[in-house]
């Protein structure tokens, strides 16, 4: 019995030693900016009702294309600077420490490998873009700061990739799959589960999921009522709305405003008001 336990003892040492071994190393210190600005937006994804208890937010290392953070499996509301984790591409963490970590976090790790221009990834619940992974009505902007969904949004099947499942993207090759899916495009629907949101920053990936929440709502039944085709952003005017036609690889006003300067005012414009609650302004509130 004695010699039973101390085997056991012994093999726990060796697997608790190899875990230290191979955990990934860390990429360094993050300035407390970076840090700040993915608290921020989850905090403003889960006040305007984009993230639910589930959904999180990543950003790029910084200082190395090869890690990612993202914070520990915690509503997005109650996120704070302490609760954010480093991870490497695999999905590994740097430094655990017994934290738990999002079931679905594999989705970040694989989008920044087959995206080396994605800085930030978010992965929401949002029910006002359900609907559109599971009718053949297909997203479309109607406004000119949605104009980046023009592109063509994809929707990811998981029955293609995994079989019947769950649902959830629990692993690397699931969320293999759907980086696949989303391509060069900044969203992709999930069927029947939720959305993918990317972008260069926090920021541009925060305020792209405001005009998402406000698509096309119609389709062929707001078609009858108005009693002609819903005209939509298309052609040049939504290419140029959306950035594609920027000169000298500068985005034009829409995406570039919308995305940067309000977002700079929306993300900083939080506030804590008694208690340590969260407060958005309306102005905040408006530029998201």
């Amino acid at each position: 019995m004695i010699r039973a336990i101390f085997v056991a003892a012994t093999l726990l040492g060796l697997l608790s030693f190899a875990t230290a071994q191979t955990a990934p190393s860390s990429a360094g210190p993050v300035p407390a900016a970076a840090i700040e600005d993915l608290v921020l937006a989850n905090r403003i994804l889960s006040d305007r009702g984009v993230l639910d208890a589930y959904g999180h937010i990543s950003i790029r290392h910084p200082a190395n294309p090869n890690r990612y953070l993202m914070a520990r499996a915690i509503a997005p509301g109650l996120v704070t600077a302490d609760d954010i984790m480093e991870f490497d591409l695999d999905s590994n963490p740097v430094d655990q420490r017994g934290r738990s970590m999002f079931l679905e976090r594999f989705i970040h790790g694989e989008v920044y490998k087959a995206r080396p221009d994605v800085n930030a990834v978010i992965h929401s619940h949002s029910p006002a873009v359900i609907p559109f992974g599971i009718t053949n009505h297909p997203i479309r902007p109607v406004f000119h700061t949605a104009a980046f969904l023009y592109v063509g949004v994809p929707v990811f099947e998981i029955r293609d990739a995994g079989g019947t499942t769950d649902m959830l993207v629990r692993n690397a090759a699931l969320a293999k799959a759907l980086a696949a899916t989303l391509g060069d495009k900044p969203v992709a629907l999930m069927r029947g589960h939720g959305n993918v949101v990317v972008g260069p920053n926090v920021k541009r990936a925060t305020i792209r999921t405001g005009p998402e929440g406000t698509l096309d709502p119609g389709g062929e039944r707001s078609q009858k009522r108005v009693g002609r085709e819903i005209d939509v952003g298309r052609g040049p005017e939504a290419r140029y709305a959306g950035g594609l036609l920027g000169s000298r690889g500068r985005e034009p006003a829409a995406d570039r405003h919308h995305g940067d300067e309000c977002c700079d005012e929306a993300l900083h414009g939080i506030g804590r008001g008694k208690g340590g609650a969260t407060h958005t302004p309306h102005s905040a509130k408006a530029a998201l």
